[in-house]
């Protein structure tokens, strides 16, 4: 990120959230400054700036789609990027996320409700395919070049060149219709702050038409992997099931159709743990370790097994 990118993204979402130039006190606050995003809110307006090698045609196609799906997707409050400073930047109404320190109650029905619906609503434009697998590539890439020779990285990258080609990012997904978010997890909804009203799905930065099943696999994962309490995995599991979801079978067993994405996302996971832990220069801790872990139990020939994956 340019060091003049804050600032200016500041005062342009300060500009957007009125109509004319105004002294004001409302709030303004910077949500998020990371390499591939920063986000600052004022008022009601959030302004987001993406990542800096974001793609216009596909930006303004995926927010098309958010448009056009209300209900599911959290709507832009303008059509179309603007640009600051290079980079692509896109208007939202803010809204309340999940509380991280509350998870008993964490809305897995209504996420899972939110992403049976989207898997079944036709993609209202052509729209390319959804970055998830590409987007694990890039992490597993980042580990081999920062730390390549760290004992962690070795039970990582072993799993992950156990993956089919499809779920590395280095052939088409096996599904080119079904519309997927791309990069689910519960920090991707928001609800209106004035209400208690229904959850929303944001973020379209990942969104396009590939396997279901990817969007399932963090919760999938983390379950596996002792990180998700069964019962939240199984209300998850069932709510998505009741909305009529395609990415698993109506009942029965459900990872033939998760254990591919799920050791996906677990050694996508884990390569970023070891990332961050080799640039801060610590050791990993306990939940990062049960990552690593569950890639060294990961084998070219496991499979599913009834209840758990084989990141398990």
């Amino acid at each position: 990120m340019t060091t003049d990118l804050l600032p200016a993204l500041t005062a342009h979402v300060t500009a957007t959230a009125h109509a004319g130039p105004r002294a004001c006190r409302c709030t303004t606050a910077t949500l998020a400054v990371r390499e591939d995003a920063t986000v600052v809110r004022h008022a009601g307006t959030v302004a987001k700036a993406h990542a800096p090698d974001a793609d216009p045609a596909e930006l303004a196609l995926r927010l098309t789609v958010a448009t056009r799906l209300t209900g599911i997707l959290l709507p832009p409050l303008a059509p179309a990027p603007a640009e600051l400073h290079g980079r692509l930047v896109t208007h939202w109404p803010y809204g309340i996320p999940v509380d991280p320190d509350d998870p008993d109650a964490a809305p897995w029905e209504a996420a899972a409700t939110l992403l049976a619906r989207l898997h079944r609503t036709p993609a209202p434009v052509a729209v390319p395919p959804m970055r998830g697998p590409a987007k694990a590539a890039l992490a597993l890439a980042r580990l081999r070049a920062a730390a390549p020779r760290h004992p962690a990285a070795t039970p990582v990258l072993r799993a992950w060149a156990a993956l089919p080609p499809w779920a590395r990012g280095e052939a088409p997904v096996p599904d080119t219709v079904t519309l997927c978010h791309g990069d689910f997890h519960l920090g991707q909804l928001l609800r209106h702050p004035a209400s208690d009203g229904p959850w929303l799905l944001i973020d379209v930065d990942d969104l396009g038409t590939g396997a279901p099943a990817w969007d399932l696999a963090r919760p999938a994962a983390w379950y596996a992997c002792g990180l998700l309490a069964p019962d939240a995995w199984h209300r998850f599991l069932a709510a998505y099931r009741a909305a009529g979801g395609p990415a698993v079978p109506p009942d029965g067993d459900v990872w033939a159709a998760l254990d591919v994405p799920a050791r996906a996302l677990t050694a996508q996971t884990a390569a970023r743990a070891v990332t961050k832990a080799v640039a801060a220069d610590r050791s990993l801790d306990e939940v990062e370790r049960s990552l690593v872990d569950a890639c060294a139990r990961m084998s070219p020939s496991a499979r599913p097994r009834a209840g758990r994956s084989s990141a398990q």
